[in-house]
């Protein structure tokens, strides 16, 4: 196994550490197959700092480096951070959706065989590779032609998962069948309504919008549902081809449109006022990559798709990530964490209903020309 960094991990935060020990035992009577590839001793473990939902550590052992994710303390919404679906989820989408991580192992919090160990997890194997943050590394040298075709490849992964035969797969009960957008709405209100802190604008407005102006499914597939530059994996000796999709938590099957808007919520482009520059941690303004309207007209023509009323989903999605956001803040505001990296996730709501109202006048920030 390789001694060098992995980018993004650190030491363990102390409110987030767990027994190393109870865990290597319980790791290696659940993988006995993996026990010769381990080597002796217990792993060295670090911390990933991106992300903000569930926790994820590398466990890095003498001759193999695994993943092992976990939620976090504190409240969480009933749906979020169900480790068996998501392990499960990766288990059923690997033989069909090649870039999805191989899982190994899931504690659940009923294992009385795990000793000291407490709460639902899973191990899976790491995908060794490159994942952008806000920017490039300059030794992937990627000039904006190449970024463009990286651009398209992420897209085009995206559309690559929306035609997965989910009955196929046997992920055919992942979701809830038709009315994933009413759901979707209706649920995402009420946890921003839960979430919400003093300093939280009321968003009652952009929910009111939400309600009047949702339309019907457009189609029922496979979606991912936090689709994003840092959970896709790049071949560190080609950097233009994806190797890994990372981060299957919220996955089910859904409205793929509703996917597409998710993505672009976290899509911010060179030509995006200041506030939204400091919210970025994705390279989507680097020069070659495609602005949200040339992603919206890309996913159409490989999928025939319409996207002409593009204004519902680009709301929604900025409306949803700034629920994720509130509900990250509610967490350090009532003290559940004390990540100084949460402090000012208010600020951040705040502005993003501005931008959801701003959409809402039709001062929309995406404009896709027809496609189809």
């Amino acid at each position: 196994m390789s001694s060098a960094a992995v980018d993004g991990a650190g030491a363990v935060r102390d409110e987030d550490a767990f027994d190393v020990a109870a865990l290597d035992g319980w790791l290696r009577a659940q993988v006995p197959a993996a026990f010769g590839a381990l080597g002796a001793g217990l792993p060295q473990v670090r911390q990933f700092s991106g992300g903000a939902s569930n926790l994820t550590y590398l466990l890095r052992y003498p001759e193999r480096d695994l993943i092992l994710r976990r939620p976090p303390a504190g409240g969480k919404a009933a749906s979020a951070h169900d480790m068996a679906r998501e392990f499960h989820v990766q288990q059923a989408l690997r033989p069909v959706f090649p870039y999805v991580p191989r899982v190994l192992a899931l504690h659940q919090h009923d294992d009385r065989a795990s000793g000291s160990l407490d709460g639902d997890f899973y191990v899976m194997e790491r995908i060794a590779g490159t994942i952008l943050r806000a920017h490039v590394p300059p030794e992937l040298r990627l000039d904006a032609a190449a970024t463009r075709r990286l651009c398209e490849a992420v897209v085009d992964r995206l559309v690559e998962l929306h035609a997965v035969d989910a009955a196929a797969a046997g992920l055919a009960d992942l979701g809830r069948g038709a009315g994933y957008v009413r759901r979707q709405v209706e649920g995402w209100s009420a946890r921003y309504r839960a979430a919400r802190t003093p300093r939280a604008p009321r968003f009652e407005r952009v929910m009111r919008w939400l309600e009047e102006r949702q339309p019907d499914d457009v189609a029922t597939c496979v979606i991912h549902n936090d689709y994003r530059f840092d959970n896709v994996v790049l071949d560190p000796e080609d950097p233009q081809r994806i190797v890994g999709i990372l981060d299957w938590e919220m996955a089910t099957l859904g409205d793929p449109l509703m996917d597409l808007g998710g993505a672009l919520a976290y899509w911010v482009q060179a030509d995006d006022d200041r506030v939204m520059q400091t919210l970025r941690r994705q390279p989507t303004h680097r020069a070659g990559m495609l602005t949200r309207s040339e992603v919206i007209v890309h996913y159409a023509q490989r999928t025939g798709r319409p996207v002409d009323d593009w204004a519902f989903y680009e709301v929604f999605g900025l409306f949803r990530l700034a629920v994720i956001a509130q509900q990250i803040y509610r967490r350090y505001h009532v003290r559940e964490t004390r990540n100084p990296a949460f402090r000012n996730y208010w600020i951040a709501v705040r502005y993003l209903d501005w931008r959801c109202r701003r959409a809402i006048r039709g001062r929309r920030t995406a404009r896709p020309a027809s496609a189809v």
